[in-house]
C-alpha cells in the first residue's frame, strides 16, 4: 500500500493515497470508532451543493480565482453525480458541530480538484480544504444549512408525493366503500352503525392534515444560517456571501430558501427541525392508528373480526400451517414507533444548543433523514401492498351489524333509556336480534321496527 504524507495543526499523518479524503478526515476515523452509522449520502450532497454555490460565488466577488473555483465545482459535481461515496466514512457519533464531516467534504473536494488541476492528492497549495473549499465558511454554520437543505429536498422529492398518493387512494377506497355498513365499534365494544367508507374517509383524512403539517413545518426549514460562520457574526465572510450562497443554492436545488432572519439564532438553535420532527412524529401516530385498525379488520380469518381480508404476502407461522399474518401493517407500527422515539430524540438535540451553538447536529442531521426515509418506504409498502389490494368482506359486515345490540339506540328516543337498555341485554342474554325481540314483545310492528332500527338511516 502506497502512502503520502499529510500536515495540519496537530502534526502529519499518513494516508493511504488511493483515499481522496485527508488528514482531519483520518484523524476523524481514529477518534470515533463508535457505530456502523455514517452521514446519509443525501446530507453529504446537501454539503456538497453548498461547497459548489460557495466557490461560485467566491470567485464572482474575487475571493477565489477561477482556474481553482472551477476545479471545485467539476469536483462537487462529481459528487452529485453519485462518485465517490465510499470517501464519506465518519461516524455520525462525532463532534458536535459536525466539523469532521464538514472536513471530510472539504478535503475530499480539494484533493479532486487537485487531480483535476494537474496535481497530486494532498497539495494544499493548489487547492486548500480550509482556504479554498471553505472559504467563506465555517462548520456551525454549514451543518445546520445542510441538515435544511437535505431535509426539505427529501421531503419535497420523496416524502409528500408518497402521502398524497395514499392520501389520495385511502380516500379512493373510501368512496369505493361507501354503500358497505358494517357495525361501529367504540372502546372495541358494538357502537351504532357506519360504512367501510366512512371508516376509511377517517384515514384518508389523516393523511390530508399530515401533509398540511408536515408543509406548514417545512416553511421553517427554508431559511439556512449561511453567512453567520462562528458564531453568526459572519467574521471571515464577505458581507454578500450568505444571500449570493443562497440564491445559487436555488438555483442548484430549484427550492426557495433564504437567509435566516437572525444567523445567531440559525447557529445555536434547533427549534425549527424539532417543530418539524413533531411533524413526523404526528405522520407516525396517524400510521400507527391506521396500521392497527386494518389488522383488527382483517383479524381472522374465521374467529376475528374478518371485516375486510389483506393480501396474503408470506406464510405466517413456522410451526402453524396455513397461517397468514398482517406484515406490512406490523411493518409499519414498528416504523412508526421508531419514529415516536426518535422524535423525542431529536427533541433532546434540538435542546442542546449551549450559548452560541447546538453541539448535536451530526445526530439530528442522521436521524431527521432516517425518519422521512423510513416513513416514505413504509407508507410505500402500505399503499400498494396493502391498503390497494384488501378486499372487504361484505356478508360478515352486515351479519355484524344485524346481530348488534346498539341497533336499539333509535328506541330510546321512544320508549327510554332503561327501558332500552333491559331490551338490548334481554336479546344479548337470549341470543335474539334486537328488532326480533321488540317485535315479539309488542313494542314495534315488523314494519316499525325494520323502519326504526334500519341500520342505514342511523349513519
Amino acid at each position: 500500500m502506497e502512502y503520502r504524507i499529510e500536515k495540519d495543526s496537530l502534526g502529519e499523518l499518513k494516508i493511504e493515497n488511493d483515499k481522496l479524503y485527508g488528514v482531519q478526515t483520518a484523524r476523524a476515523l481514529e477518534n470515533f470508532n463508535i457505530s456502523n452509522l455514517k452521514m446519509p449520502l443525501d446530507f453529504i450532497k446537501a454539503l456538497t451543493i453548498i461547497k459548489m454555490a460557495a466557490a461560485t460565488v467566491n470567485v464572482e466577488l474575487s475571493l477565489l480565482d477561477e482556474k481553482r473555483g472551477d476545479a471545485i465545482i467539476k469536483a462537487a459535481s462529481e459528487i452529485l453525480e453519485g462518485n465517490f461515496s465510499d470517501q464519506f466514512p465518519i461516524d455520525i457519533y462525532q463532534t458536535g458541530s459536525g466539523t469532521s464531516t464538514n472536513m471530510n467534504v472539504n478535503e475530499v473536494i480539494a484533493n479532486r480538484a487537485c487531480e483535476l488541476l494537474g496535481g497530486q492528492r494532498g497539495d494544499k497549495a493548489l487547492c486548500h480544504p480550509n482556504d479554498h473549499v471553505n472559504k467563506g465558511q465555517s462548520s456551525n454554520d454549514v451543518i445546520p444549512s445542510a441538515i435544511h437543505i437535505s431535509t426539505a429536498l427529501k421531503v419535497e422529492g420523496a416524502l409528500l408525493p408518497t402521502l398524497d398518493n395514499f392520501m389520495k387512494l385511502l380516500y379512493e377506497r373510501a368512496e369505493e366503500f361507501k354503500s358497505i355498513i358494517k357495525i361501529g365499534r367504540t372502546h372495541l365494544m358494538d357502537a351504532t352503525p357506519v360504512t367501510l367508507g366512512q371508516e376509511f374517509s377517517a384515514y384518508g383524512r389523516q393523511i390530508e392534515l399530515s401533509i398540511e403539517r408536515i408543509k406548514a413545518a417545512l416553511s421553517f426549514l427554508y431559511e439556512l444560517p449561511l453567512g453567520g460562520t462562528a458564531v453568526g457574526t459572519g467574521i471571515n465572510t464577505h458581507k454578500e456571501f450568505g444571500v449570493r450562497t443562497i440564491k445559487e443554492i436555488n438555483a442548484i436545488t430549484g427550492t426557495n430558501f433564504c437567509q435566516a432572519k437572525n444567523l445567531f439564532e440559525g447557529l445555536s438553535c434547533k427549534d425549527s427541525i424539532v417543530f418539524f420532527s413533531g411533524a413526523l412524529n404526528t405522520l407516525a401516530c396517524s400510521i400507527m392508528k391506521i396500521a392497527n385498525d386494518l389488522r383488527l379488520l382483517n383479524s381472522g380469518p374465521r374467529c376475528g373480526l374478518a371485516e375486510i381480508t389483506l393480501p396474503a404476502l408470506q406464510p405466517g407461522s413456522s410451526i402453524m400451517p396455513g397461517k397468514v399474518n398482517p406484515v406490512i401493517p406490523e411493518a409499519a407500527i414498528q416504523v412508526a414507533a421508531t419514529v415516536m422515539g426518535l422524535s423525542h430524540t431529536i427533541s433532546v438535540a434540538g435542546s442542546s444548543g449551549l450559548l452560541e451553538l447546538n453541539v448535536m447536529m451530526p445526530l439530528i442531521g442522521y436521524y431527521t433523514l432516517f425518519m422521512i426515509d423510513i416513513l416514505t418506504n413504509s407508507i410505500n409498502h402500505l399503499n400498494d401492498k396493502c391498503v390497494a389490494k384488501l378486499k372487504p368482506n361484505i356478508d360478515r359486515c352486515k351479519d355484524y351489524v344485524d346481530w348488534s345490540m346498539a341497533l336499539i339506540t333509535p328506541l330510546a328516543n321512544k320508549i327510554g333509556y332503561d327501558k332500552s337498555a333491559e331490551i338490548a341485554y334481554e336479546a344479548y342474554t337470549q341470543n335474539k336480534k334486537v328488532k326480533d325481540l321488540v317485535v315479539e314483545k309488542g313494542i314495534l310492528t315488523l314494519e316499525e321496527a325494520e323502519k326504526l332500527l334500519d341500520p342505514w338511516s342511523m349513519i
